[in-house]
């Protein structure tokens, strides 16, 4: 299966993504469909063999829409820039019109509409066929594109607000047209010959003055894309032959030297090869302070270079760096559904049919028993206009979108919709010790010998470390060249997962690992135990040696609790979401590392291929779990929980594996997350119930269920204000997120 995403033009409601969406799944060899109407665009899994783009762009165009794949260069970028301004430009220049034309129309309707006489406004100002002629300009040009809209729905048998709109308008307005053309008609029928043009022409300028806004403030809503894009310098100094020159971004290739001095951005993903400088990488990673960097360190793309010179080797560019990335993944969870959106799309699909059937029950209603034309035609007209699912296609999109871009300002990249909601639920946290809430470079502390053969041991013991990736293997690997120690070659090494490592230096047998793996060697290491229990008391990983199948020595190593883990840990608890420590580590030092941050359950002794296994205990307990953990062994449980959050700085398997990646390895991005989570769902669910309060409410009243007990009848001015309106309340509150920050004391 392949998956495109692709942008869509021409839809004009949640009813014409629904029909897009309908089309596109029932496409031979489509998978799956998913169209985001706020930010028009579609993504499909489909399969090669089957389909292709170019058939489900024919297909979507046959529907009436436009379908193309974007262009996510700068470029693309300034392309869509223009476009959405044009399409604004268009837009300003129709309301412009509607609006002087509507203003004159109404001031000539007002005797008619008042019952007063007013000398001051001139008969011709109120003649019908002067009327007409204002009035056609604006049913012709700015309301062509319903008209077309709704042409096209009808020819492919679906109806959308297209349709709703150019339904009611052409009512009003045919309405008049006969008025105009047959007056005698009507006056035979006891009816006053009154035109409602201004109806027409101020509901088609207000939903497009409606449009213009929600369109403006749509645009607000993709603003963290656009910085993200904007991050990306233009030009890149770099050193080919001993000479500089300034190149474009996209002509750098891997293994170029780049030239970075004060003050300028990092252009290309890579690391320092000479120089010594403090780099903010706060527009990436959300982290105020800046870092230092120097020869051998790892330096993103679009980050600031702050106080010196660096030289850097780039080893990702294009679409391969961190930024680009970042873009990517936060336009696939803006483009991609919540669960809570199924609601509003169910809706949206039989929305319209039952609106038309609404506005022609209504229409026979007044007319068999008023007999009275009029009041059925303007009753049925305005429950066409006020009736739009708009507002509920966009409750959710625009929040999702505004909450993703939120997160990614702030380090935390949301893979999708449904976790962004999940998150808001959930009740455990399960922490992995090493390099989540400690720093994941440990250190060795001490050191000891049963026999005083202390650096020959400790060589043994690096030898065979230096062949393990493991962060406690580092440790002591870096502690034997700290004491000047050549280590000799190694064969026959093995690693045991969760247990230790093995090999052979020369004829002898080394083993380094748990007092667990030591037993069932059936090693005796009893010597050891009264060093190993005090050492883990105080929170250090003690690892045992054997030499021979003879216990040795051991060494204790600690890793440092991250400074954010006391804080991330408290804040988290006070939400009243319990908190899990797992680890490997024997009991003692996980416990001892649990309470210094304050983690009342902890699994330890876990090996990497059980921890899965912990996170379903925890799920069978009836809790939606998630898990946070960096490395390749995390992977399973990320992938097992509800949902995975990965810490940045680990492993690409484990950024896979997750749902949320927080970027820095900052552990009050967990609170971060799940606060913005809850912020989202919170709007979404203000936006859901506006949008069914306003429908449900106003289609009643549109139809005049007042007017038997007030006299109120709803004027379709009014009716197209309001809903051309909502949909522009739904989008700003939507917009109110832009204002989330994460709270850590309450």
């Amino acid at each position: 299966m392949k998956k495109i995403t692709m942008k869509l033009r021409g839809m004009h409601c949640a009813s014409c993504a629904s029909s897009i969406e309908s089309m596109t799944r029932s496409l031979a060899g489509v998978a799956s469909s998913n169209v985001n109407f706020a930010i028009e665009q579609i993504a499909i899994d489909y399969n090669p063999q089957k389909t292709s783009p170019d058939v489900i762009q024919k297909a979507i165009a046959n529907l009436g829409y436009e379908a193309f794949v974007p262009d996510l260069s700068a470029n693309g970028e300034d392309a869509d820039k223009k476009a959405r301004l044009t399409e604004l430009q268009d837009l300003t220049r129709k309301v412009g019109l509607g609006s002087v034309i509507g203003i004159i129309l109404v001031i000539g309707s007002l005797p008619m509409m008042t019952g007063l006489n007013l000398p001051f406004i001139p008969d011709w100002l109120h003649n019908s066929w002067f009327q007409l002629c204002l009035a056609l300009p604006v049913q012709i040009w700015c309301g062509s594109s319903f008209y077309i809209g709704a042409w096209k729905a009808f020819k492919n048998h679906t109806a959308t607000m297209d349709t709703l709109i150019a339904l009611g308008t052409m009512a009003a307005f045919c309405y008049s047209l006969t008025v105009t053309l047959n007056p005698s008609f009507f006056i035979a029928q006891g009816l006053q010959p009154e035109v409602y043009y201004e109806v027409s022409v101020v509901v088609i300028t207000l939903i497009l003055l409606g449009k213009l806004f929600e369109n403006r403030a749509k645009g607000e809503t993709s603003d963290a894309i656009r910085k993200l894009m904007g991050l990306q310098p233009k030009t890149a100094r770099v050193l080919r032959n001993g000479q500089e020159f300034d190149i474009p971004i996209e002509n750098v290739l891997i293994g170029d030297v780049v030239l970075v001095r004060p003050g300028e951005k990092i252009p290309v993903d890579g690391e320092a090869i000479a120089g010594n400088s403090t780099v903010d990488e706060s527009m990436i990673t959300g982290e105020s302070i800046p870092i230092e960097k120097k020869s051998g360190d790892r330096v993103i793309g679009a980050t600031m270079n702050r106080t010196g010179s660096l030289q850097v080797r780039a080893s990702h560019v294009g679409k391969d760096t961190v930024l680009a990335q970042i873009v990517q993944l936060v336009q696939q969870a803006q483009g991609s559904k919540a669960p809570i959106q199924r609601l509003a799309d169910q809706v949206t699909g039989w929305f319209v049919p039952v609106v038309i059937s609404i506005a022609i029950t209504t229409f026979l209603i007044w007319f068999n028993v008023t007999g009275n034309l009029t009041l059925a035609t303007i009753s049925a007209v305005g429950v066409l206009i006020i009736a739009c699912p708009c507002a509920l296609g966009l409750a959710a999109p625009t929040s999702i979108m505004v909450g993703t871009g939120k997160g990614a300002e702030n380090g935390i990249l949301i893979k999708d919709a449904g976790s962004l909601e999940l998150a808001h639920k959930i009740q455990t946290i399960v922490l992995d010790k090493t390099g989540t809430v400690t720093e994941g470079k440990p250190t060795v502390t001490d050191f000891f010998a049963l026999n005083p053969d202390d650096r020959e041991l400790l060589q043994l013991v690096a030898s065979i470390e230096r062949n393990s990736e493991h962060p406690l293997a580092e440790a002591v690997v870096e502690y034997a060249k700290q004491q000047g120690l050549d280590l000799p070659n190694v064969i026959e090494f093995e690693a045991i997962s969760g247990s230790g490592v093995q090999g052979k230096v020369g004829s002898a047998l080394i083993q380094v690992g748990t007092r667990r793996w030591m037993d069932e060697l059936n090693i005796d290491t009893s010597a050891l135990h009264q060093y190993q229990d005090a050492w883990e008391v105080g929170g250090k990983t003690v690892v045992l040696i054997a030499v021979d199948h003879v216990a040795r020595g051991l060494i204790g190593i600690a890793d440092q609790v991250k400074a954010s883990s006391y804080a991330a840990v408290d804040a988290l608890q006070r939400m009243k979401i319990e908190v899990v420590m797992l680890t490997g580590d024997n009991l003692p030092t996980a416990e001892a590392i649990a309470r210094e941050v304050g983690i009342k359950r902890v699994f330890a002794q876990v090996r990497p291929d059980q921890k899965a296994a912990k996170i379903k205990e925890l799920q069978a307990e009836g809790k939606i779990v998630a898990m946070v953990g960096d490395g390749i062994n995390d992977a399973p449980a990320l992938a097992q929980a509800n949902v995975g959050l990965a810490i940045g700085t680990g492993t690409d398997v484990a950024i896979a594996a997750s749902d949320i990646t927080l970027i820095s390895g900052d552990l009050q991005g967990i609170v971060t997350a799940i606060q913005l989570s809850r912020a989202t769902i919170r709007n979404i669910q203000q936006n859901l119930f506006f949008a069914f309060i306003y429908n449900v409410a106003g289609i009643p009243i549109a139809a005049g269920i007042l007017f038997p007990f007030f006299g109120w009848l709803l004027n379709p001015i009014i009716a197209g204000g309001a809903m051309a309106f909502s949909s522009v309340s739904v989008v700003t509150n939507a917009l109110r997120l832009r204002g989330f920050r994460p709270n850590f004391t309450n």
